[in-house]
Parts: C-alpha cells; structure tokens; sequence
C-alpha cells in the first residue's frame, strides 16, 4: 500500500525531531511567531552544507548518507545547537551508499523549489533563510546540474516571488505537474515550523507538524497532511524527490514509511517509522465511511448519494482526493 500511496522516491532531510525546536517555537499555536534571541534562521542548512559543499567546493570523496548525517551532528554541535538531523523516505533507502539527491539512472530535467523566510518587519524575524537558499541553489546547480532556469524561489526580499501560503503550494503543485518518469525534485524550506493540535484525533502525539509561511495570520500554516498530499503523494513513480525541511518541529513533516535518526544511538540503518501515515489514512477513511453509512466500497459505485456524503465527510477527516484515487483506483 506504501508504494501505491507515494509512487515516487521521496526523501526529506530535515533538522531536528518533531518536538525539538532550533528556536523558541513555544507560541507558534497562538498565531504570533517566537523570538529567536537572535539566532539566525537555517542551522542544519548551514550546517550540511558545511559538510557537502565546505568554501564552495564538494569533498574529493563523496561521504554516504550516515557519514553525512553523523558529521551534520557534529557541526551543530559545535554551532551551539542541540537539534539532531534525521532522514525520512517512501522506500528503505542503503544509507551506507554514497549521499546523492539523485540516481545515475536519472537523466531527465532537474527541478527545484527553494523557499526561504525571514518574516521581514515581524515579530521573531529571522536573519539567515535567505541566504541559506542562495546557498542551496549554488549547490544544487555546481554539484548536481540543476539549472537554473528549472528553478523555483521563493523569499520575502521584495524582489522575488512571495513565499505566502498560495504561493508555497502553488509552486509544489507546479513542481508536481512538471515532473515526469526520470526526473529528479529537489525542495528546500527555511523558516520558521510550528506545530497546531490535530483536530482529526489520528496523530499519535496529538499535533499536526507545520511549516509557517510569511502570510501565516491571515492564511494559516502549511499542515504535515497538505505535504504528505499535495506533495510526497503526488510525484509520479519514476521520480526522485530530496526534500531539505530546515525548520523547527520538522522531523516527521513529511509522514514518510521510513526513518534514520543521527543521533548516534540508533542502528546505521532505516527504520519503520511506526506514525507512518497510512495506518490514520485508513482510519479516517473507515470514518469517513461509517458517518456517510456505508458498509462496502460496492455501495459507493452503486448509490450516488451515499458517494456525496462520503465525499463530504472525507473533506471533514482531511483526506485528499489524490490519495483517495490511488487508494481505490
């Protein structure tokens, strides 16, 4: 079922568990961003690229993917923080293999999405996110190929596109939309990430994870769901997707079967992740089905009402139409 829900490889990077914070991320729930004491935005960025692209050079020997994560560690470290990076992914990926965004099988358009926000003129405005993406794109199209005119940025400079609510998922849908068999995705985030009381009750630790765009007030967050959805869900198989999610609460905000954590103590291998989201995927559809009465799939072919109020009731349990259609095609 994993492989039917999320076609493509997807891989998220991020820089700390669901309940770490690289800032004081307290009152994120209340609708006002925290302080950040003056820290600058993007730690882990700074701090893989530290690792993989030190003085704008990539190593003479590629690291695998452990020795990436392990040396990221060591470097927050030293840069004062206490957050642990970990990698998440749709298939068990051999992290003893060389650290790449991509397959050597993979010859097709490289596309990016780079997102960086330092909420400029508000309160816990952030100093770094900005360059952090600039930084990125440096590495992506020096080390990777990626051009630049297959990418697409995002930052609250006033010079280029907004990065607002619409905007972020504008352009993943697009990412999506332009990807085929072959291609190779790469989306980064840096800003600030949150997490909001899960009102479906299917969340093991009671909180959806969140990423904060810059219109936040007025348009809300951007919910783990809407990712796992809109993004991880909808890439076409043949696809390769690194997602670099530097944020706070940002371990698991991407709900993907799999999961390595760099902390030294867990095996040099992935894991099951348990929260995988498959299993409040199916919860909420069973749901779903018992408040529109319905017993059987048969009856949702055979009974156009009883399918209206299915569809109405699966918008109530936050179940997307994409997922819906792999799960019943």
């Amino acid at each position: 079922k994993a492989e039917e829900v999320i076609p493509a490889d997807v891989r998220m990077m991020s820089g700390c568990h669901d309940d770490q914070t690289s800032a004081d991320v307290g009152n994120v729930g209340s609708f006002d961003l925290p302080d950040p004491a003056g820290r600058a935005g993007g730690a882990c960025t700074s701090a893989l690229l530290k690792v993989l692209y030190d003085e704008n050079q990539a190593p003479e020997e590629t690291p695998s993917f452990v020795d990436v994560f392990l040396r990221t560690r060591e470097v927050l470290e030293e840069m004062g923080f206490s957050q642990i990076p970990q990698l998440s992914s749709s298939r068990r990926l051999d992290i003893q293999q060389p650290f790449s965004v991509s397959d050597e099988d993979h010859e097709g358009t490289r596309h990016a999405v780079l997102i960086g926000i330092n909420y400029v003129g508000q309160r816990g405005e952030l100093s770094g996110c900005h360059n952090d993406v600039h930084n990125i794109k440096d590495y992506l199209m020096n080390v990777h190929g990626f051009e630049e005119d297959n990418m697409t940025v995002l930052l609250d400079d006033g010079e280029h596109e907004e990065p607002t609510r619409d905007n972020i998922m504008g352009a993943l849908d697009e990412l999506v939309n332009k990807c085929e068999e072959g291609d190779t995705a790469f989306v980064h985030y840096s800003g600030h990430g949150g997490r909001v009381k899960d009102e479906s009750g299917v969340e093991e630790n009671g909180y959806d994870e969140t990423l904060i765009p810059v219109d936040f007030q007025s348009a809300g967050q951007i919910l783990d769901n809407d990712l796992y959805e809109h993004l991880a869900c909808a890439l076409p198989a043949g696809v390769i997707c690194t997602c670099l999610m530097d944020a706070c609460h940002s371990g698991t905000v991407m709900d993907l079967p799999y999961n390595y954590v760099a902390d030294g103590e867990h095996e040099e291998e992935m894991g099951e992740n348990t929260n995988f989201n498959i299993e409040s995927l199916l919860g909420r559809i069973r749901n779903a089905m018992d408040e529109a009465g319905i017993d059987s799939i048969d009856e949702l072919l055979d009974n156009r009402e009883k399918r209206r109020d299915f569809r109405r009731a699966i918008v109530r349990e936050k179940v997307g139409e994409r997922i819906m259609g792999r799960l019943f095609r």
